[in-house]
């Protein structure tokens, strides 16, 4: 068995226990199975180092790219992702923004129907976000 299959096998099986033991979301994994494909292909004949190393490099990049659009979970649109819930500090007039505490701290809010007031220490529903200003709906309003 040529020397450099036992070191790509060598190479694919640590990569493959590295990812058990320090978690990368499968890069290293994915990294040791193209290490194995490729000692496989040094096995059956495949002897240039350098075209070794780029096809271990291209597979690696290509399972990664590819493992990333099957596993990676879908985007949310809405990036509030706990509490919903907060009171408002100032008045919100009709399509104009205030204040709104959530979360502890104070935040720019707006609300999400331009035609509704909301007066000072109504409890609102947070129900999406715009950069650093909130979109708030009155309680009142979601349990009518």
């Amino acid at each position: 068995m040529p020397i450099f299959t036992l070191i790509w096998l060598l190479a694919g099986i640590v990569l493959c226990l590295m990812e058990l033991l320090l978690p990368t979301a499968f890069v290293q994994f994915i990294m040791g199975i193209s290490a194995l494909v490729v000692a496989l292909l040094s096995y059956l004949g495949l002897e240039s180092i350098w075209l070794q190393v780029v096809i271990w490099l291209s597979l690696s990049t290509l399972l990664v790219v590819v493992s990333r659009r099957f596993l990676q979970p879908p985007a949310r649109k809405s990036k509030i992702t706990d509490a919903v819930i907060g009171e408002t500090l100032t008045e919100i007039l009709p399509g104009q923004a205030g204040r709104v505490l959530y979360e502890g701290n104070s935040w720019r809010a707006r609300c999400d129907d331009d035609k509704i007031s909301i007066g000072t220490g109504q409890t609102v529903y947070v129900v999406s976000r715009e950069g650093t200003t909130l979109i708030v709906m009155p309680e009142n309003v979601l349990h009518s």
